[in-house]
């Protein structure tokens, strides 16, 4: 919560330090509401949710979602820059509490033609993947992605400073976050998972505990992107300075999860390809707490690899396919060092397939996202029907499938967390 309230209170202390009456309002004197005169823009929704699992699992309850959400958006904006407050007010009956998830609250200026500035709470992405990610190193909630919220769910916020440069030649990108934004990752309290140390799956009997990094401004990360279009063509190299943002490694005790140093190179291109679109990204992973991949308590360094194509092949009927692997660097030390447990694969394959369909005036969306991994033997399948009734409301039925042939591979040790989810969303 440091990092949290260092970039909030730094963005919201500039709002307050800027002028605050809008251009077109002149000065009157005090007589009218100050509030009243703000250009504010209020948007949001209201949303139920509910699932429940399909299979039996003897360390969760049977109920994989079930909750009230309200989200109020609130945008503002000047001639010197925009405010955005974004936050959700949840009632979760799987936790058995309320809570706030404050989604965005940053201050957007323009101090100069050919540079952007972005200071607070903001969803931040880059990269040509789709729900697969080499180069976005921004927080992802993986729980929310596997009980049923929505997708955009996936996106946790981060606490940042972003600053855009424009020009001729290129453009960049600079994220700098003072304190590290981990993923929301699995840890058993909702979601069981594979526990290597006791060689099973684990839920709420084995919540994973951590030493994560949370010193303001020394804990850091750096993100950057440098792109251009060419012809149609969209070229990116980036690079990240920070940490695995899932745990990526063990303590010397072996008692709590860590999270190691990383760093990140990659590139990536995306544009026109016959009919269709085509992308291609490549990253290398070094582990910088273990360059040499002999500590078996550390990931090791590995290179990822992306290639995709999304085509209209049919009257609002898309598909979109994408072939990424994982290769583990320094596989030999690797094996040779191995305390326990089932060794990983040099390489991890995965195959995705999107099928996107719409209906009845575009008002019916029917999609199946599919992840299959050769290598693992496993398969994650995402189906789901969403129904916009009218302007504003709009109803939804999905499910979170998992298949495999071994518990410990990572679709498959969700295998017990199946379910089935419905849901209604009133926007406003």
């Amino acid at each position: 919560m440091i990092g949290q309230r260092c970039i909030i209170t730094a963005a919201l202390a500039l709002a307050a330090a800027l002028p605050l009456q809008a251009a077109d309002e002149p000065q009157d004197g005090g007589d009218s509401s100050f509030l009243s005169e703000l250009p504010i823009e209020f948007h949001g929704f209201y949303e139920m949710r509910g699932g429940y699992r399909l299979r039996k699992d003897k360390y969760q309850k049977d109920m994989s979602i079930m909750e009230g959400r309200f989200q109020a958006d609130l945008y503002s904006y000047f001639d010197w820059g925009d405010i955005r407050v974004k936050a959700d007010v949840y009632g979760d009956l799987v936790e058995e509490q309320a809570d706030l998830d404050l989604r965005e609250a940053n201050v957007f200026l323009r101090p100069l033609d050919f540079m952007d500035l972005k200071i607070g709470r903001q969803i931040l992405t880059w990269g040509t993947g789709d729900l697969v990610f080499i180069n976005d190193l921004f927080p992802k909630d993986w729980q929310s992605f596997f009980i049923g919220r929505d997708t955009e769910y996936l996106k946790a916020p981060s606490d940042a400073l972003k600053v855009s440069f424009f020009g001729d030649w290129a453009n960049l990108d600079i994220v700098y976050t003072p304190q590290f934004d981990p993923d929301r990752f699995i840890r058993g309290e909702r979601i069981s998972y594979w526990n290597s140390g006791l060689r099973r799956r684990a839920g709420r009997d084995a919540i994973v505990h951590t030493d994560r990094p949370d010193e303001c401004i020394s804990d850091h990360e750096i993100a950057a992107r440098l792109y251009k279009n060419i012809k149609n063509y969209e070229f990116a190299v980036y690079g990240y300075h920070g940490y695995w943002k899932s745990p990526g490694g063990m303590n010397d005790s072996m008692t709590q999860a860590i999270f190691p140093d990383l760093n990140v190179y990659g590139a990536s291109v995306r544009g026109a390809v016959g009919k269709g679109i085509g992308n291609l990204e490549i990253g290398y992973y070094e582990s910088a707490g273990d360059t040499s991949g002999k500590n078996p308590r550390i990931n090791n360094s590995e290179m990822r690899y992306l290639v995709g194509y999304t085509q209209e092949i049919g009257k609002d009927f898309t598909a979109g396919l994408q072939y990424y692997v994982e290769q583990m660097l320094d596989y030999d030390r690797y094996k040779d060092n191995l305390i326990s447990g089932p060794a990983r694969d040099r390489y991890r394959h995965l195959i995705t397939l999107r099928l996107t369909k719409l209906l009845m005036n575009q008002n019916l969306r029917c999609s199946l996202f599919t992840y299959y991994s050769p290598s693992d033997k496993d398969v994650y399948m995402r189906p789901n029907i969403n129904y916009k009734v009218n302007d504003n409301l709009a109803v939804e039925l999905g499910a979170n499938m998992f298949f495999g042939d071994y518990p410990n591979t990572f679709f498959a040790q969700f295998e017990n967390n199946t379910n089935l989810y419905a849901g209604f969303r009133y926007s406003f």
